[in-house]
């Protein structure tokens, strides 16, 4: 069934047809971006040897998003999955995702540095909203494992809170920014308000606030989504302190509150079980110290503490079904509380410059699960602790870029009172990598690695049960999975990049083609297999996923454009079925124009989606279309004001993901205005 990207001729043609000047002029991507994720440190997109992605403050503004979901629709290899609903949101990246798998363990997602993480049935695993987001970094592949953690199998996403410097320019000591906005499918609309102040050189404070609302919004065919309306409260505080000679420290509280009567119990997609009152709360906090150690280059250090909590409490169902406890009255949480160290050196290396960064972090995870019913065994509570040292270096030989890296983390996870005594299990996962790049000239440089990462079986992978009594060996209902074993990544990545100087303007492009070889891969049994006294959970032979990305881009000064291309496949060894978490190869371009002088932006987003089919469950490709423009006014009696509008879905298309739970909004026109003051 797999047809291996390796050996695929059309590969050859399309990379070669991609990175050509002739054909990109009109295909602009983010590579000339920096990146803060993948070395510790500053570094360009083009010149690291993996695949990633920044999505920086103006392609969010650009982009007048609803949902986070709304930042990632031109950026390869990741796309959102369950729903367009804000509490049925999750991230699939490479074919790695699914949200019936609990796969959140499988992509590392973070705020500020801050890990976030959340499980729960029928309900998404990211709460926030994309106003309070000045950048967002997406890094593809278990490379990324070093610096964030073992098992981040599909990658990570790091979320990135404004700052006050954000808003505030030269010597400027305060600004407000204002801002609202409103769409026509669903009749939404938000509000906020950002306030920015730096009362001395050595101080900065900001303070922002949004509020959104929408009803349901309607698909291509006019069909009202239900479940899908939503209102939000969302806050931000950060501080930041310099200390003199290279050292800082700041703060930051983030904040998300939604309170929704008679919703859909599911928000990842539209299914039979009826309304449900959920209050949704989100917390992030992050108290940061470093210091570069001015004069000293074997020191540059930061020291983080932070605390995460996530609820989601619900009552008032409407579906009594089977007297199942999913529909008592409940609270749901995860409360995460760690520290974090770590140091980058610079030093010289037999000739050759290096840089190391080393670092080690502890974390405690409390999974909370609770209903008037008593404590739940297909959402077991327990604690999940964690300790990582890791290591990874930088050594640049001309042109020659090595980068070795090696995490080894130890994890043990204790039980709630569902599950017998002694049933504690501790892991030690390493996750070792090698990365390159090699500059061939100014314009070409040729890159890969090879990673393997390691990761542990979840709470709900280990103690989920259905049996009233686990410790009677007589009960044959589901029980723990206490044999499971952590599944074992081995993967590899080759890739080509280009930039240079075209016209005007400046071409960047880069492919990738990478393969992932997962044994022991951790899967729920099928309904068909499961009581009779075994586990919930097994684990499965191997599964292959291999693919290809292609990111390509143009910018210039009245020009611009970008091209993300993403086709993945894969495969359940043991049978040779596609895994149902792989996405359809897709295609998204944008083309663009400014005219400088009147302060416009406009363009045409187009996103290409084929066919696919996961054995007799078979998806219909697709095109949606949509068109933005933005207006920054130069006359001075404007001046301060910005306007955005995008219409989405201009033909009304009616389709659905494969990956989503429900059809796509149909036809949609957004707008924003933006006063912004400063003094």
């Amino acid at each position: 069934m797999t047809h291996s990207v390796w050996r695929r001729g059309s590969f050859v043609t399309l990379l070669a047809a991609v990175v050509s000047p002739a054909a990109a002029q009109q295909q602009p991507v983010r590579l000339d971006d920096i990146v803060l994720g993948f070395f510790g440190f500053p570094r360009v997109v083009i010149d690291t040897p993996q695949a990633i992605t920044v999505v920086d403050e103006e392609d969010i503004d650009r982009a007048v998003p609803t949902t986070a979901a709304d930042l990632f629709d031109d950026v390869p290899g990741i796309q959102p999955i369950g729903s367009e609903r804000p509490a049925g949101i999750s991230f699939n990246i490479r074919g790695i995702g699914e949200l019936v798998a609990a796969d959140e363990s499988r992509i590392i997602v973070s705020v500020d540095g801050v890990p976030k993480f959340y499980e729960q049935y029928r309900v998404g695993s990211f709460f926030s909203d994309p106003e309070l987001f000045r950048r967002v970094e997406v890094l593809r592949g278990p490379a990324s494992s070093t610096l964030y953690g073992a098992g981040a199998l599909g990658g990570v996403v790091r979320f990135e809170t404004r700052d006050a410097s954000d808003f505030l320019e030269g010597g400027e000591t305060g600004a407000l920014r204002f801002r609202l906005g409103g769409q026509t499918n669903g009749e939404g609309g938000f509000g906020s308000v950002i306030y920015a102040s730096r009362p001395s050189e050595d101080a900065e404070f900001l303070a922002a606030l949004t509020y959104r609302l929408a009803n349901n919004y309607k698909d291509g065919d006019g069909d009202e989504v239900s479940g899908s309306e939503f209102d939000s409260f969302s806050g931000l505080l950060k501080d930041t302190f310099s200390l003199g000679e290279g050292r800082t420290l700041s703060a930051s509280v983030q904040a998300y509150d939604s309170d929704l009567d008679d919703t859909d119990y599911s928000q990842t997609g539209t299914l039979g079980f009826g309304t449900i009152d959920r209050s949704v709360r989100d917390t992030t906090v992050v108290l940061t110290f470093a210091d570069e150690v001015i004069g000293d280059d074997l020191f540059d250090y930061e020291l983080s503490a932070f605390y995460s909590d996530t609820r989601v409490e619900q009552d008032d169902a409407s579906f009594g079904g089977f007297g199942s406890p999913l529909f008592a009255d409940s609270e749901y949480g995860y409360r995460t509380a760690g520290v974090r160290a770590q140091n980058t050196a610079r030093f010289d290396l037999g000739g050759a410059e290096t840089f190391l960064t080393v670092g080690v972090e502890a974390t405690q995870q409390e999974r909370t699960a609770s209903t008037e019913l008593g404590p739940l065994g297909f959402h077991p509570e327990g604690t999940d602790t964690r300790f990582g040292a890791f290591a990874q270096a930088e050594i640049v030989i001309s042109d020659l870029t090595l980068v070795p890296g090696i995490r080894v983390d130890r994890s043990e996870l204790e039980p709630g009172p569902l599950v017998p005594g002694g049933a504690n299990r501790s892991t030690t996962s390493v996750s070792p990598k090698l990365a390159m790049l090699y500059k061939i000239d100014e314009a070409w440089s040729v890159f890969g690695s090879i990673s393997r990462t390691e990761r542990a079986p979840t709470l709900d992978e280990l103690f989920s049960t259905s049996a009233d009594d686990p410790t009677s060996p007589e009960d044959e209902s589901e029980g723990p999975s206490l044999a499971l074993a952590p599944e074992r990544s081995n993967a590899i990545e080759i890739g080509l990049a280009y930039s240079a100087a075209l016209g005007s303007g400046e071409i960047s492009a880069k492919a990738t083609a990478f393969r992932y070889d997962i044994e022991d891969l951790i899967e729920r049994r099928s309904i068909a297999e499961r009581g009779g006294g075994l586990p919930q959970y097994r684990n499965i032979g191997e599964a292959l996923i291999e693919g290809v990305e292609i990111e390509a881009g143009y910018e210039a000064e009245r020009v611009f454009g970008r091209l993300a291309y993403t086709y993945v496949d894969g495969e359940d060894r043991a049978t040779g079925e596609r895994l149902g978490s792989i996405p359809a190869e897709s295609l998204a371009l944008t083309i663009g124009g400014r005219n400088p002088d009147l302060g416009l932006e406009y363009g045409w987003e187009g996103t290409f989606v084929d066919d696919i089919s996961y054995g007799a469950d078979e998806f219909s490709g697709y095109a949606v279309h949509d068109v933005f423009v933005g207006w920054t006014p130069r006359s001075s009696a404007l001046e301060g004001f910005e306007l955005r509008a995008a219409v989405d879905n201009v033909f009304d298309r009616d389709y659905r993901n494969s990956l989503a739970g429900d059809d796509g909004p149909g036809r949609n026109v957004r707008v924003s205005i933006t006063r912004g003051i400063a003094w």
